[in-house]
């Protein structure tokens, strides 16, 4: 009783500590990014933070994953360099007895993963890309400041408008400046507003006109209209058929055995497996040489969680492209991460008892 309070309570402490640090740099890198991505027109200034929301809840089993993993390495590995593990094995205890008070102590850890990947995922996947598209799909007339002149996000028109409201769709005294194929057209209208063409996004602009030159041959045309339409190329929010794996539910997912559904059941199951199989891997991996002040082990354990975790990406892109199916793809690389960690174990806890057995015997 005393040994799994002692482990549980100083894994539970390495953890907390782990994931605060972890999650402090992956938040750090996703706000810079989102920033970029903010500066360069891709999404509104005032959706940052709830872009980083999203994305943090979505990588947040990644993040929890890693930071068990480590806590389990680091913690044991500490018991090792100081001692304390070769006084558990003096008193009979094992490195496998260390798996019961260890999964205790993940399976809260593990059963959130699960929530995350089924549920949490694809909704914050899916809330991201559609405050993206909803910025996206504001006309380059929606996003102009009223009273000011602003570029065009391909930079092939230059806006100039006034709004009776805050309305972000209709406008009026509009002045449009294009620049396109050697000719250069100026369209002032009266009042504006947005329609939706077959999936376009298109300019509606009353009583005004249009005059034209060839910058070439200098050529002028002038024409007055009562309606112009101008396509400003904007696609139309998707339909929910029409989003990618990613953003679909789990449900939803087993439905359709697509392959490219299926290498997305791939990814979030094998993320699920993958958390079980790094906690059995963590503690074979944890062993180190007390007589040695570096931590390599640390560093040999990040690696393989590096690669076990490019094996399953790469798992995914198999299945999604029809070169492996989906249960070989789980069961194979899984359940063979699964064996090794287990052999590991097995000859991590006999290569620390056997020879203490031997010099009980030889002094008996």
């Amino acid at each position: 009783m005393l040994f799994d309070s002692t482990v549980r309570r100083e894994l539970a402490r390495t953890f907390g500590a782990t994931m605060v640090v972890i999650l402090t740099i992956v938040l750090t890198m996703f706000l810079i990014r989102t920033l970029g991505q903010a500066a360069g027109g891709a999404i509104a200034p005032q959706d940052v933070v709830l872009l980083l929301g999203y994305l943090s809840l979505g990588h947040l089993s990644t993040m929890l994953a890693l930071s068990l993993f480590v806590a389990i390495v680091v913690t044991l590995g500490r018991m090792y360099r100081d001692s304390e593990m070769a006084i558990w094995f003096a008193s009979g205890v094992g490195l496998a007895r260390f798996v019961r008070p260890v999964l205790r102590t993940a399976w809260p850890v593990l059963l959130v993963v699960a929530l995350l990947m089924t549920f949490v995922w694809p909704w914050g996947n899916r809330m991201g890309t559609d405050l993206r598209e909803r910025y996206e799909q504001r006309s380059d007339l929606s996003r102009v400041t009223p009273g000011v002149f602003q570029l065009s996000r391909d930079g092939s028109r230059v806006f100039f408008i006034e709004r009776a409201d805050d309305d972000a769709v209709d406008a009026r005294n509009v002045f449009v400046l294009t620049q396109r194929d050697g000719r250069e057209s100026v369209v002032t209208a009266l009042a504006g507003r947005l329609e939706s063409d077959e999936g376009r996004r298109v300019l509606v602009l009353e009583k005004g006109q249009r005059n034209e030159t060839d910058a070439a041959s200098g050529e002028r045309a002038l024409a007055t209209f009562d309606t112009y339409r101008i396509v400003v190329s904007e696609r139309a929010l998707r339909r929910a058929e029409d989003r990618p794996p990613r953003e679909l539910s789990t449900l939803a997912l087993l439905r359709e055995p697509q392959p490219a559904r299926q290498g997305e059941l791939v990814w979030r199951f094998g993320l699920l497996l993958g958390a079980a199989n790094l906690v059995l891997l963590a503690i074979g991996l944890s062993a180190a040489n007390p007589r040695r002040a570096s931590n390599w082990n640390l560093v040999f354990a990040l690696l393989a969680f590096v690669v076990y975790y490019n094996l399953i990406t790469l798992s995914q892109a198999w299945v999604a492209g029809s070169r492996l199916g989906m249960g070989t793809a789980l069961f194979g690389l899984h359940g063979a991460v699964f064996v090794f960690a287990m052999a590991l174990l097995w000859w991590r806890d006999h290569a620390a008892v056997t020879p203490l057995l031997a010099r009980r015997r030889a002094a008996g």
